[in-house]
């Protein structure tokens, strides 16, 4: 059951809410220095509102993000994301690398090129740019894309506003939440507190999840305005790791097992013990003649513990960064010119000790490892409008990583190994027409770049690896979107030829500990299409909105040349990406107040090793919401209730590539429900 409630001193301001009915045309998008609306950016973007994010049980991202085309987001247990935009899944056996997150223009990912995504509630944010395919020449780092997170609301009314959450449902789950906003002319204060737990689906995937944050912003002059954002999470979760397709058959509830002279995950309460104290602000100024600058800081730090089947690793993160950027706007006769540059700084502080683990507790010292990466860039962006119909964007970016690692339990090892990935550019050029006022067509050429990330450089198997080299490639893309027949149909189109060189994928040892190597190159053409058709559009009637969508990825990726000593893995299916992904949903409101949606997620088969002789079944994934909503000049409330995997398929969202002990399987929950009421006063 989940709960919310809103005390307000104002009268809530319902035109300023989300709305049902909001269409594709009157989202704002911010990536790529644009400030213009979704159809008019050339670039493949989706926007998640707040009203999208809280279409399923408020308590995950996961099911709204999987409803964008060439974005798949898994959950090997509760709490561990893992996020693939147009198949970067290779290097994610775990976490979320090859794809930069910032939240509210400030880095999230570290230096190292990892981000922890699972830190952020659901609830503590307004909205999500997901930029599709590579986006170095101004975001630096990655080959799959980036993803924009946004907190803070915009529309904001004076006074104060407290707000309550309460929730719960299958296995254990339960979540609540304290807010507290004020605001007043040049002010605004957000501050909020959450809990989120769950007993989860199987053995050791329990999960506990303690977050407060405070952002907001203070308006220092006329031309001033320095905005932050604080946060401290304390997030536990099991992790039960893999188990084989016939353990999965019989009972998918169980964890991995003792086995080949190791333990399980129960015996050796294998988990992830994460506390992060992240901190960032931002000052935006206006200057004369159309110049202004945005300038960011950020300082956080991160204890992490994992207790492993064969070890337990502590590692003590302090991460560093600041980005500045310079614009300037100005019109001649017909041109419109926006001009940006900048540069983008960080640095990674790693000390990593790893120990025995014996039963969940750390045991005698196996070594110490003191590891760090400095990473920058330089960047600028020209925005040409010409007319009202021509928008080209000329970008590039001159990137650098640099590391540094030392055992210090090596008496051997007298100073750091130093590694140096040199100059990396990344050039982009993108065009889009305006057909009429409400479809435009586009097209990008970019290159992006993704060196190997610190966990890839120390991956679990202990060993460092600094031949590693980064991947690159480039993207060709052409895609249409917009909205037509005053606005019930919208659509948003694309296809794109991607190749990438030196491309990192992971291995597996005798032992199952992971590590990476490059290995040729792959072909990852594919087709994006996203469709939302009103059938009834219309507030004055019964039934004031019925929508249907679709979202379709087609990804037929596949390695190139991919050669390694005792086997050719040429020309196989790209491991662990579905063919075909095809999303379809149906939307309901009522006037009286009756709302619903229906989402059913078809999965084509996916290979799980780069040999491509294991792959997982297909599956079908059900999801369906029903709620009740009432609305006043003073109050409203929702009442809803809702179920996941209603066709209760047997299925792992968030499968172990090239797994030893083929050891591929994270089950998911089985069908599973939950109810909630939403009350704003």
């Amino acid at each position: 059951m989940t709960v919310v409630v809103l005390c307000s001193a104002q009268t809530i301001d319902t035109t300023h809410l989300p709305s049902d009915t909001d269409t594709l045309d009157e989202v704002t998008v911010s990536a790529f220095a644009a400030q213009a609306k979704k159809k008019d950016v050339p670039a493949a973007i989706a926007v998640l509102t707040q009203s999208d994010l809280h279409q399923g049980n408020n308590g995950s991202m996961l099911p709204v993000f999987n409803t964008i085309p060439g974005v798949r987001m898994e959950e090997r247990s509760p709490g561990s994301y893992r996020l693939s935009l147009r198949g970067s899944l290779l290097r994610s056996p775990f976490g979320v690398r090859d794809v930069k997150v910032y939240w509210n223009d400030i880095m999230l990912t570290d230096a190292g090129g990892n981000t922890y995504l699972q830190l952020v509630d659901l609830n503590q944010l307004q909205s999500v740019e997901i930029i599709k395919g590579p986006a170095s020449s101004l975001y630096g780092a990655n080959t799959g894309g980036a993803v924009i997170l946004r907190s803070g609301d915009n529309t904001h009314m004076p006074g104060n506003t407290l707000q309550a959450v309460l929730g719960g449902g299958s296995y254990g789950s339960f979540n609540e939440q304290l807010g507290w906003q004020y605001s007043n002319k040049g002010f605004y204060s957000s501050v909020q507190q959450s809990h989120q737990q769950a007993d989860g689906y199987r053995q050791q995937t329990a999960m506990r999840r303690d977050a407060i944050k405070w952002d907001g912003s203070v308006a220092l002059s006329a031309k001033e305005k320095l905005s932050f954002i604080g946060f401290y999470t304390d997030l536990y979760y099991g992790t039960p790791g893999g188990i084989t397709l016939q353990q999965m058959q019989q009972d998918p509830t169980l964890a991995r097992q003792p086995g080949g002279g190791f333990p399980g995950a129960v015996q050796q309460k294998a988990a992830i013990y994460n506390k992060t104290a992240f901190g960032g602000i931002s000052l935006a100024s206006t200057f004369a003649h159309g110049w202004y600058n945005t300038t960011t800081l950020t300082l956080n730090h991160t204890g992490f513990d994992n207790p492993f089947i064969l070890d337990y690793e502590k590692r003590n993160e302090w991460n560093y960064g600041g980005r500045t950027t310079f614009g300037w706007h100005t019109v001649t006769h017909n041109i419109q010119w926006h001009t940006l540059f900048g540069a983008e700084w960080q640095q990674n502080q790693s000390h990593i000790n790893d120990y025995g683990n014996a039963g969940g507790m750390p045991d005698t010292v196996q070594f110490m490892d003191k590891a760090g990466v400095t990473q920058y860039f330089l960047y600028a962006q020209e925005n040409i409008q010409v007319g009202a119909r021509w928008l080209v964007q000329l970008g590039v970016s001159d990137n650098r990583q640099l590391y540094h690692y030392r055992r210090t339990t090596d008496t051997s090892m007298h100073a750091d190994q130093q590694k140096d990935d040199g100059a990396l550019l990344a050039p982009r050029f993108s065009v889009l027409y305006r057909i009429n006022p409400v479809v435009s067509a586009y097209g990008v050429i970019a290159k992006g770049f993704s060196p190997p990330a610190l966990a890839e450089i120390i991956p679990p198997d202990k060993t460092y690896h600094g031949d590693l080299k980064p991947e690159y490639g480039w993207n060709y893309e052409a895609g249409i979107k917009g909205a037509i027949w005053n606005n019930r149909l919208l659509f948003d189109a694309s296809v794109y030829w991607f190749g990438l060189q030196n491309a990192i994928v992971s291995r597996t040892n005798t032992v199952g500990q992971q590590y990476f190597v490059n290995a040729g190159n792959t072909v990852q053409n594919g087709a994006e299409v996203w469709l939302k058709a009103y059938l009834v559009h219309n507030n004055k009637r019964f039934v004031r909105s019925l929508a249907v969508l679709e979202s379709f990825s087609y990804q037929p990726y596949h390695f190139g040349t991919y050669t390694y000593p005792g086997g050719d893995n040429s020309g196989n299916k790209l491991t662990g990406v579905p063919r075909t992904i095809s999303v379809t949903g149906i939307e309901l409101v009522t006037k009286p107040g009756l709302v619903a949606n229906v989402f059913l997620n078809n999965t084509s088969s996916i290979p799980l090793t780069d040999a491509n002789d294991a792959f997982a079944s297909a599956y079908h994934l059900l999801q369906a919401k029903i709620g009740y909503r009432h609305s006043t000049r003073h109050y409203r409330y929702e009442l809803y209730a809702g179920g996941d995997n209603l066709l209760n398929e047997v299925y792992s969202l968030g499968n172990d590539i090239n797994a030893a002990g083929k050891r591929f399987y994270n089950p998911s929950p089985a069908r599973n429900y939950y109810i909630g009421l939403w009350v704003s006063l």
